[in-house]
């Protein structure tokens, strides 16, 4: 089996009491998309977070390419972020500049002495084209729909021709169509980039359309890797009770219903 792209090795991280890793371990191969699943408050963003070292690990290892993200400095970081860009939940694009300006903030910040003007452009209106927001450039977000918004952050991230697109919860709050325009452009985004991707989601129907692996975080492990042909053959009732939707008994209400 070839090495993988991205490892996660005994990675253990806290906020104050708050254990959300005692020992996660987790592979990514290249090439491949992988959906991380679990419940609320699992800590499924922060690992996204960790890999880019906008969160320090506590103890452990990440591996990019065999080298440990956790150890680096900031300018080595940077050097990571332009090879791993990150599709935030809320898009985080800035209102107060144009589509045009946001898709190029990357490029601006990473490719300044290297990118003239009108190579930036030229990136920018292919980003643009390729998530189907042609001729936008001088839109404001505020002029775009919840999924127009999302594929603009998805412009800014592949501008950067990125090795690896990670996708924090893509498609919440989207309408079914705009969900299935994301699912496309996932997909079609590994086709066209070859680009690895993580993915962070809710959504089980969008998690078995994109997905090549399935993986599982509960109670700060990996409890499930596997191809997502096999999960759904799973016994392990942790993993059934998440995919169907089955909520644990509330004995609380239980015992109010009774009354």
């Amino acid at each position: 089996m070839a090495e993988p792209l991205i490892r996660f090795e005994d990675v253990h991280k806290a906020f104050g009491p708050k254990r959300i890793y005692a020992g996660l371990h987790l592979s990514v191969f290249e090439g491949e998309t992988l959906v991380i699943l679990g419940g609320s408050g699992v800590g499924k963003s922060v690992m996204l977070k960790m890999l880019i070292g906008l969160l320090p690990v506590d103890s452990g290892r990440i591996l990019f390419r065999g080298r440990d993200v956790a150890r680096m400095s900031e300018d080595e970081l940077r050097l990571v972020r332009r090879q791993i860009a990150m599709i935030f939940q809320a898009s985080a694009l800035f209102d107060s500049v144009s589509v045009g300006d946001n898709v190029a903030y990357g490029l601006r910040e990473h490719h300044y002495s290297t990118m003239s003007a009108a190579d930036i452009d030229k990136r920018v209106a292919w980003a643009l084209e390729l998530v189907g927001l042609p001729g936008t450039e001088a839109m404001r977000p505020a002029d775009l729909s919840g999924g127009m918004k999302r594929r603009v952050g998805l412009a800014r991230a592949i501008a950067l021709h990125p090795e690896v697109l990670l996708w924090d919860e893509p498609t919440t709050g989207l309408d079914p169509i705009n969900t299935a325009r994301i699912n496309h452009l996932m997909k079609g985004m590994q086709r066209a980039l070859k680009a690895t991707s993580m993915v962070v989601t809710h959504d089980m129907k969008s998690a078995f359309d994109v997905a090549d692996r399935i993986a599982m975080v509960h109670r700060g492990r990996i409890i499930l890797e596997r191809p997502k042909e096999e999960v759904h053959s799973i016994d392990d009732p942790r993993v059934r009770d998440f995919i169907d939707g089955v909520a644990p008994p509330d004995e609380t209400l239980d015992s109010l219903l009774s009354d």
